[in-house]
């Protein structure tokens, strides 16, 4: 249409239009261009704030709610304006009230550790003190876990699960608990490594639960997945329920059954792919008794299986190994309750959806059978090696050694090992023992042998002779002191190998007076005694010669 003529016609129907629009109810412009789809509208409703709708019981007055839900306990009026009551409306137990998440009282939540396995250090946000993390730490906002090569798992407030595989590094940028709402708001951030993720369902419209990365940020109501950052960029994988994950404003939802993995640089394109499926686990039996064994599954495409085990009741994270071919010996595990995930790699090495079993290992431990020492000999040695024989598999054993027969004065242990010989801890002073060999298996199960005497005889150190004083007839020999030594034996020969002896005393001073024939030669030694059987070895002879 030509521009005069187009210009004249819009002049003409434009009031028309204005008066049509006028007449027709709750027709609006903003309405009509939408509708027409050539323009934006000129307005967009506001978003309605969260809120979190809470039940009366029989004890809730609006004073006591106000207390223990509000920030600012005066706003308890206000609250029943937002509800359109009165001021003076009165509450009965099953009303429900609508309370702005803004509202409520907030209180930061620390994260408690369930489960440490190896060297993870916890950075307090507050001091950037740097501790080992144990089963004891609480994780607060602004602390950082470092893990090497150990893992850790943490429970949030709402009971919701994070485990942090090794070589990770997870900053807690927000543990926020909505009073007793049950509602949280959690945001973390995983700025290099692996996290598994058990994310209970949020709880009314405040609940957030956020892990961003350095390239991406994941956000979840309610589902488990894995979540890996690099310096490449950021993937994840969810097993159940579904994320929004991608860069920040870009995030698409990602279903269960899918990964996506987003870049660090370059336009950033979300590729989202279909994870590979579960393995077909072989029958394995349920409940273990001998370790080891084998988990086998239907050989398939991927070149390589990531296996994952963990503790049923923690949730810690015991073993995580890629193996090739389609079987895995299970060793090493203590007695109890564990979950095995078995997943297929794909060709990035991301892991796939898993096949999960239970398994319960129960070890029993088998009592050991002495060989050595003898049922009531005696030794010299104050570090006698004992041996056994191990009649169980997968076992470790230790040697007890007590004053009693009933084993409760336990004075000296071998280290747990899986051997059949050991040494005392200790050296054993002389006496009489009674000693056994005690095995275990699983952590939980213990078998011990029957005991046996043994008597220690022990040694002192060998006696030098110091000095000898010759008086006319008569040598005086003086030796030094041993130790514990009650009394010393002098003998008397007429050769250097002591074959004939010709005298012996046992005297309780380091010194003795001999009457000597003049002109033919002696040899003297001596040795410590002391209580019951204990004795030194003879130190050197000396020569004595009397003109």
């Amino acid at each position: 249409m030509p521009e005069p003529i187009y210009a004249a016609f819009h002049k003409i129907l434009a009031p028309v239009f204005a008066l049509i629009i006028a007449l027709i109810p709750g027709l609006t412009f903003a309405e009509l261009s939408v509708t027409q789809g050539s323009a934006p509208a000129l307005s967009q409703p506001s978003e309605t704030a969260p809120e979190w709708v809470y039940t009366l019981s029989n004890n809730d007055s609006l004073a006591s709610l106000s207390s223990s839900l509000l920030q600012n306990a005066a706003d308890g009026h206000r609250l029943l304006a937002h509800n359109g009551l009165p001021s003076n409306a009165t509450l009965k137990a099953g009303d429900t009230l609508r309370i702005p998440v803004d509202w409520l009282k907030r209180q930061p939540e620390p994260a408690k550790v369930s489960t440490v396995s190896g060297n993870v250090q916890h950075i307090s946000g507050s001091n950037g003190r740097k501790t080992a993390l144990t089963e004891q730490s609480l994780v607060r906002v602004g602390d950082e876990l470092l893990s090497g090569a150990g893992s850790a798992t943490l429970t949030l407030a709402d009971g919701s699960e994070i485990r942090v595989s090794p070589n990770t590094r997870l900053m807690f940028n927000r543990l926020t608990q909505y009073g007793k709402t049950g509602m949280v708001d959690t945001r973390l951030r995983l700025q290099k490594g692996e996290v598994h993720s058990r994310v209970k369902p949020l709880q009314g419209n405040g609940s957030r639960f956020e892990i961003s990365t350095p390239s991406a940020v994941a956000a979840v109501r309610g589902t488990t997945f894995s979540m890996q950052s690099g310096v490449g960029g950021s993937s994840i994988q969810v097993k159940t329920g579904a994320v929004d994950f991608g860069r920040p404003g870009k995030a698409q939802r990602i279903p269960a059954g899918y990964g996506a993995s987003v870049t660090t640089t370059g336009a950033g394109r979300l590729n989202i792919r279909q994870l590979p499926p579960a393995p077909s686990l072989h029958y394995f039996e349920p409940v273990v008794s001998q370790l080891p064994t084998e988990l086998s599954w239907q050989p398939n495409a991927a070149q390589a299986h990531r296996i994952d085990i963990f503790e049923t009741t923690s949730g810690g994270w015991v073993q995580s190994r890629n193996v090739t071919g389609s079987q895995f010996p299970i060793n090493q595990l203590d007695n109890g309750k564990y979950e095995v995930h078995v997943a297929a790699l794909d060709q990035r090495g991301i892991a796939g959806l898993p096949a999960v079993i239970p398994i319960e290992i129960e070890l029993l431990a088998q009592t050991p059978v002495l060989i050595a020492p003898e049922q009531g000999s005696s030794v010299d040695d104050d570090m006698p090696e004992f041996r056994w024989q191990l009649n169980g598999t997968n076992e470790l054993a230790r040697v007890e050694i007590a004053r009693d027969e009933s084993f409760k004065d336990l004075i000296s242990t071998s280290e747990w090992a899986p051997e059949n010989r050991a040494l005392p801890s200790r050296a054993l002073s002389p006496g009489t023992y009674f000693w056994r060999v005690t095995t275990e298996a699983g952590g939980t199960s213990f078998a011990a042998s029957e005991a046996r005497e043994l008597t220690v005889n022990g040694t002192l150190p060998p006696v030098r002779i110091i000095n000898i004083n010759y008086l006319d007839s008569q040598v005086r020999v003086f030796w030094e002191r041993a130790g514990t030594a009650k009394n010393y034996r002098l003998q008397l020969s007429e050769e250097p190998s002591f074959q004939n002896i010709i005298k012996e005393a046992d005297v309780p001073d380091t010194t003795a007076s001999l009457r000597l024939i003049p002109g033919r030669r002696y040899f003297v030694r001596v040795k410590a005694l002391a209580e019951g059987p204990v004795a030194s070895r003879w130190g050197p002879g000396r020569e004595l010669y009397l003109d």
